[in-house]
């Protein structure tokens, strides 16, 4: 009976293409629409995914997300030190700064100064010079996408050559030395991402009475890290997060208070639209269309039930094909723009199962049409017309 049913589906070529495009357009929005989504929200809280090392993060009590920085004395860096689980606690600074290129142009830039002794937080991977260049006169460390694109150097003919080791730039009037290209996680608005020291830091920004923007700790081996975040606040007064609790704070942010979100749940819930709609009306008058064959077998003494697995077969072939082809071409379509371009795209297999099962209750939905028309279907009706 199985065999039947294919051939019955694969016998109308033109709904079954039908329903194949249908399902392969929805499976394509669906996945798309939600891995930029996700890109977009990685994106947000870049800057922790980058610096993976400390596990606590110290700031402000009123810091409501990453970017969201109030500046704290700079004595908090010994103050966390002597909170009873901490191991070790470093101050780092992160600010957006004008860098002045050569050809006199502006462009801001996220400028983060690290520890001056251990350099901690610096970039996990290089692609020039090391990490401890930093500690060169005037060195700074440039993201090496920045440093093909937005700080490319302009060249008197109108092309740009990209910024290597050794050239230089301005922030805030100072003259800084590129030591090394690193490479980093884009950031959410695609700023350029620049190292350097904290003391360095404070040189190139402009002047305040605190500019202290986290303290970055880690807890002694074998002390649950929330316990010593809860150390810190009773004895400090600051707010202390967990990496992830951090990001988490971040996430919550943007979705509650931007409009991102409601733009790609829309364009899901279309592409959920469409599939229902184009692949559910195609499959009810594919069934239509062979009303006198289900007739034939309900006459024959094929049951409810294995008209039923019938359907659902159909349904779950035309699914199987739509849903692999629009993933597949969904995945192929990022790889290839976010390797050339800036696009934010991140495809885990949490949203493959959650396409899958979109899918999956478009096909149900589809096929629970259909079943209904067969099931009530009177085999004398079929022979008699």
């Amino acid at each position: 009976m199985h065999s039947i049913a294919l051939k019955m589906l694969l016998g109308d070529r033109a709904k079954y293409f039908g329903m194949i495009v249908g399902l392969t357009f929805a499976s394509l929005l669906i996945t798309q629409q939600s891995a930029i989504f996700i890109g977009i929200m990685a994106r947000t809280f870049s800057f922790l995914t980058d610096v993976s090392l400390p596990q606590l993060w110290v700031v402000d009590p009123r810091v409501q997300h990453i970017e969201d920085i109030k500046p704290l004395q700079d004595t908090e860096v010994f103050r966390v030190r002597g909170v009873p689980g901490v191991q070790w606690a470093v101050g780092m600074y992160k600010g957006l700064l004008r860098a002045r290129l050569t050809n006199g142009t502006f462009q801001s830039c996220v400028v983060i100064g690290l520890d001056d002794e251990t350099l901690i937080g610096g970039p996990a991977r290089m692609l020039a010079g090391t990490l401890a260049d930093l500690r060169r006169s005037d060195g700074i460390i440039v993201d090496a996408v920045a440093a093909r694109g937005k700080l490319a150097r302009i060249l008197p003919d109108g092309h740009t050559e990209p910024l290597r080791v050794g050239d230089t730039l301005e922030l805030n009037d100072r003259r800084a030395v590129v030591v090394g290209l690193c490479e980093v996680t884009a950031t959410f608005q695609a700023n350029p991402v620049l190292y350097t020291t904290y003391s360095r830091a404070l040189t190139f920004a402009p002047p305040e009475r605190k500019l202290l923007s986290f303290v970055a700790a880690t807890a002694i081996p074998g002390v649950p890290p929330q316990q010593v975040c809860a150390q810190i606040e009773q004895i400090t007064g600051l707010k202390a997060y967990t990496r992830e609790e951090f990001k988490r704070l971040t996430l919550l942010y943007i979705l509650k208070n931007t409009g991102i979100p409601i733009n790609f749940l829309t364009a899901v819930i279309l592409g959920f639209i469409v599939g229902i709609t184009v692949a559910g009306q195609t499959f009810y008058n594919f069934t239509l269309d062979n009303l006198r064959y289900f007739g034939t077998l309900k006459a024959m003494g094929a049951s409810d039930r294995m008209l039923l697995r019938m359907i659902l077969l159909q349904a779950l072939v035309v699914g199987g094909i739509g849903y692999g082809l629009g993933v597949g071409s969904a995945a192929a379509w990022g790889s290839i723009l976010s390797a050339h371009t800036q696009l934010a795209f991140r495809l885990p297999w949490q949203l493959l199962a959650l396409s899958a099962g979109a899918i999956l209750l478009i096909c149900l939905t589809s096929a629970a049409l259909s079943i209904r028309k067969v099931i009530r279907l009177e085999p004398a009706m079929v022979f008699r017309s």
